[in-house]
């Protein structure tokens, strides 16, 4: 471990660290890969009386997922604020992200070929990021447990963690990621495309002007997919793939904004405004995490002899309702997509286009061995507490009692109050509630 820096922002002190961990951890002698995470006390406290929290993360603002580096905030934002009143709290980039060796189209190529590229991605899950944690933590806490808070695929990881290393914890934190334990890629998208259906027929209820809206952009890309600065092309499927937005607190009304100003008159008749466009863009690009789309079916594979085989794009075709072409022939409303990758996403983003093969080598791949150990969660003794929202579009509510309910002791808070970003929505509340619930005090 190394201390690179310690400085201040408002009613905050951060410190700099950066960890050396291998990147295979089966392979303790061979290449390692450099950590970076920010460690945040409040100014006043002594930190070497506190305990620690360790938060991972899947991205909050939007959805969830792998690939992304932890938050940067800025003095005491959202959560952190109730988290510093007990904590010394560590922001970790994990494997692959921020400033933790970035994983992206100008790094992998020194892997070599994209045979090559695939083997090094495959140690990228919540296994990898576990051991992670385990390598890093005794340097900083003297050995002892500390609690992990998990938000999204944060949350996946810390069922990992109590899986295969519950000795390292003294209590989870989970906001929006209790994974199935036992569901493939194709089960997870078979419950996902429901509910992403029901997310837009909510969004046109509330904005009915939008389905005319949607059709029209729709229409006008199927005919001339519209090119923009820097490579990316919005097709119709890009478009669609804006529904990411809809599982978010404030995404609707996001998206009714972005839907009210696409179109601009021109001397050669209405076409799509720069502002719309570049709105587009800013919400569709991988290039700040294109871990997210490499590896992002990759953490439901458990099933040794199966590849996950593009499967959101395999699942899609039996939801006719999401064909775009078909919607214009006809008179239903466009749907618009959500947490789902597919394998156009590797030729419409510049971001990805390089690594497309290795993506298809990824999807190919087999010998993904399970993340999760049922028997050793049904015993589990370390204090858990999980916020569980009732209609999160990204993560399946149904999957994620059954979970609470294997792992021994495990208390859920589940509401509708809250959208998948719930920790950022509400933040302090959030992490109060699930911080009572841990310990008893509600």
């Amino acid at each position: 471990m190394t201390v690179v820096h310690s400085y201040r922002q408002p009613g905050t002190v951060l410190t700099d660290h950066r960890f050396s961990v291998p990147l295979d951890h089966a392979c303790p002698d061979g290449e390692r890969i450099e950590l970076y995470g920010r460690e945040v006390v409040a100014t006043g406290k002594d930190p070497e009386s506190l305990p620690w929290l360790l938060y991972l993360e899947g991205l909050l603002y939007l959805e969830g997922g792998p690939g992304f580096g932890a938050r940067r905030f800025v003095g005491r934002q959202a959560w952190l604020e109730r988290a510093l009143q007990d904590y010394r709290v560590l922001l970790l980039d994990q494997r692959g992200t921020g400033r933790s060796t970035p994983v992206n189209r100008q790094t992998l190529p020194l892997r070599g070929t994209p045979a090559q590229q695939a083997d090094h991605l495959a140690h990228f899950r919540a296994d990898s990021i576990v051991r992670d944690a385990e390598a890093i933590r005794p340097g900083l806490t003297g050995g002892a447990p500390w609690t992990v808070l998990g938000q999204s695929f944060g949350g996946f990881c810390a069922v990992r963690y109590l899986s295969s290393a519950p000795e390292g914890l003294t209590a989870a934190l989970i906001t929006g990621g209790l994974p199935s334990l036992t569901a493939t890629a194709d089960e997870v998208y078979r419950a996902a495309f429901p509910r992403i259906e029901s997310k837009n027929r909510a969004h046109y209820a509330r904005y009915p002007m939008d389905a005319e809206r949607a059709r029209r952009i729709a229409a006008h890309l199927a005919e001339r997919p519209a090119e923009l600065p820097g490579g990316h092309v919005l097709t119709v499927e890009a478009f669609q793939s804006l529904g990411i937005l809809l599982g978010g607190g404030d995404g609707s009304h996001q998206l009714h904004y972005l839907l009210e100003d696409a179109f601009v008159p021109t001397p050669a008749g209405p076409a799509l405004s720069d502002a719309f466009l570049e709105g587009a863009r800013a919400l569709l690009s991988f290039a700040g995490h294109p871990l997210y789309a490499l590896v992002h079916e990759a953490i439901y594979a458990q099933d040794p002899a199966a590849p996950t085989a593009w499967a959101a794009e395999r699942v899609r075709a039996d939801h006719p309702r999401f064909d775009a072409r078909k919607a214009l022939a006809g008179d239903e409303p466009l749907l618009f997509t959500g947490e789902t990758i597919h394998p156009w996403h590797f030729t419409t983003d510049p971001a990805l286009a390089p690594l497309r093969e290795t993506a298809d080598l990824l999807a190919a791949r087999t010998g993904w061995q399970p993340l999760y150990d049922p028997e050793r969660l049904a015993a589990n003794e370390v204090p858990v507490a999980a916020a569980v929202y009732h209609d999160d579009m990204y993560v399946d509510t149904a999957d994620s009692l059954r979970t609470a309910r294997a792992v021994r002791g495990l208390r859920t808070w589940v509401t509708d109050e809250f959208e998948h970003d719930g920790l950022r929505a509400g933040g302090p509340r959030v992490l109060d509630r699930l911080l009572a619930l841990v310990h008893d005090d509600a």
